[in-house]
């Protein structure tokens, strides 16, 4: 039996800012542009739950459709999107550790037909500005 194709890439960082204002700006879809640079335009329907549709559209490209897959309040979340036979779902998590400090995770995977070809040529240029973007969510949730 051949493996599923795929692709994959994380980046996490750690902070003492309050897992709280973390997940408050994700909650907070329509203002993700506030934190995120890679965002001209967002828009949610319906509520940050399983289910919700958010179109969000990059600076001078084509909007992409996204679906929340999966939502742990105040944890995680995961959003997928779909390119033909490709899927590509970005997980975001909070990770508790010691004390008041927090790990901070983004985890992209690419899977579906020809994941193994296309993952390597799409993901990098995706998941490129992470670090800026984690480092500007964390310090927007620092100011409160």
């Amino acid at each position: 039996m051949e493996a599923a194709a795929m692709w994959s890439y994380q980046h996490s960082i750690e902070t003492d800012v309050a897992r709280e204002a973390i997940w408050q700006l994700w909650a907070d879809v329509p203002n993700w542009g506030a934190w995120n640079g890679g965002i001209e335009k967002i828009e949610l329907r319906g509520p940050f739950a399983v289910g919700a549709a958010i179109t969000m559209t990059p600076p001078g490209e084509d909007p992409i459709e996204l679906q929340v897959t999966e939502l742990g309040e105040g944890a995680h979340f995961t959003d997928q999107a779909r390119f033909g036979d490709l899927v590509l779902s970005t997980t975001h998590q909070l990770v508790p550790l010691d004390g008041e400090r927090t790990e901070v995770v983004y985890r992209m995977e690419i899977t579906g037909a020809g994941a193994d070809q296309a993952g390597p040529e799409i993901g990098p240029g995706i998941t490129a500005d992470w670090p800026e973007t984690m480092a500007a969510l964390v310090a927007l949730a620092a100011r409160g």
